[in-house]
């Protein structure tokens, strides 16, 4: 029961305006009110770049990201860095990840492959995110990995796709190495530099990306209209990938 009097509540919200001196009760409320209330940081949305040769492009993947409808708040990336042979905590600017990304925040990367090395470290960085609260989520495929699953079930569905698909990375990069070696072989016993053919218009990380999203399932047209690169050249290249990377070694592009 409301014990306050009405000559109270007049005193009350008289006091209000003396202590503030000008405006109606109800903003000076208000005014309180907000700046009472807590402020949260700002959500924001990170892009992660990498790539390894002077062939690929930053802008290439900041364009394939938003036609695949990212949009984004900030941008971190790495050039020139092998994502086999460095892991993401040794890049300059893979690093900054970890300071600059916050509980509710996403990180957008094209594959998960850009957050490791090798099974152990894509696990181990993508837990590490998924701790802090931050979602992460890939252009090819759109995966999501959320920080946060509505229940148990999808967060067991999320952890072993988070494992199936950090596994099938390590395979694919232990499997680029050893195409990379025989077609490196394959050049110099044959001495290939006599006749090169017509060079690739295709480059080493297009080859293992194309064969990547094709052993996905993913179709032909599809993996063309993604990459960028005609359905014919990706049909040759899922018909014989190990011929595809004995050309880029011919003309000294591995």
């Amino acid at each position: 029961m409301n014990t306050r009097r009405p000559e109270g509540d007049k005193l009350f919200k008289q006091s209000l305006i003396n202590v503030a001196g000008t405006g109606t009760v109800e903003e000076i409320m208000r005014d309180m009110a907000q700046i009472a209330e807590p402020k949260s940081a700002a959500v924001k949305t990170v892009l992660y770049v990498r790539t390894s040769t002077s062939e690929q492009t930053i802008d290439h993947q900041i364009e394939q990201a938003e036609q695949a409808g990212f949009k984004f708040d900030d941008i971190v990336h790495d050039q020139g860095v092998s994502g086999v042979q460095t892991p993401l905590a040794e890049r300059e600017n893979g690093k900054r990840l970890f300071d600059l990304l916050r509980e509710g925040d996403v990180l957008v990367v094209r594959w998960v492959d850009r957050l490791g090395r090798n099974y152990e470290d894509i696990q181990r960085n993508i837990r590490l995110f998924l701790d802090r609260g931050v979602t992460i989520k890939t252009v090819i495929n759109k995966m999501v990995f959320d920080a946060r699953p509505s229940d148990a079930m999808g967060k067991a569905i999320r952890d072993a796709m988070l494992s199936f698909m950090s596994a099938m990375a390590e395979a694919q990069a232990i499997a680029m190495k050893e195409a990379q070696a025989a077609g490196i072989a394959h050049a110099k016993q044959n001495k290939t530099d006599a006749y090169k053919g017509r060079k690739p218009s295709f480059t080493l990380e297009q080859v293992n990306l194309i064969m990547q999203m094709f052993e996905q399932g993913t179709g032909v047209n599809q993996i063309a209209r993604d990459i960028k690169i005609s359905k014919f050249t990706v049909s040759r290249i899922t018909r014989d990938p190990d011929k595809a990377r004995e050309t880029l070694a011919r003309w000294g592009s591995i």
